[in-house]
């Protein structure tokens, strides 16, 4: 291999880190069992480096590439995603709203 393309590839691999994460293969399938044990969940966008729209679900250290268009992700994404919006928001609002209460009585 010659000393221009290693210079190249890594050249490559320091501008674009994520170039090989990206799912090449979904599967239009998913057992419930499954969305029962992920730990975490990414979204992959069909734009930039990669080509193709997933979800992207993290068990035990293991990435699985699904559909996002599969009925039961698309329910499970929906829960998942309101109850950790839900938690965050919840504590910014209510620290916003003793904040503005306080001022009001000041005032």
């Amino acid at each position: 291999v010659s000393v221009p393309f290693l210079t190249l590839l890594l050249l490559f691999l320091a501008l674009f880190p994520g170039a090989f994460n990206c799912c090449t293969k979904i599967s239009d399938e998913i057992p419930k069992g499954i969305l029962l044990r992920v730990e975490r969940f990414e979204i992959q966008k069909a734009d930039g480096l990669c080509h193709l729209e997933a979800v992207i679900l993290y068990i035990e250290g293991r990435k699985f590439c699904v559909s996002p268009r599969i009925r039961r992700v698309k329910k499970w994404m929906k829960k998942k995603k309101h109850k950790i919006l839900r938690k965050k928001a919840h504590g910014r609002k209510q620290r916003r709203n003793k904040n503005i209460k306080k001022k009001e009585k000041k005032q």
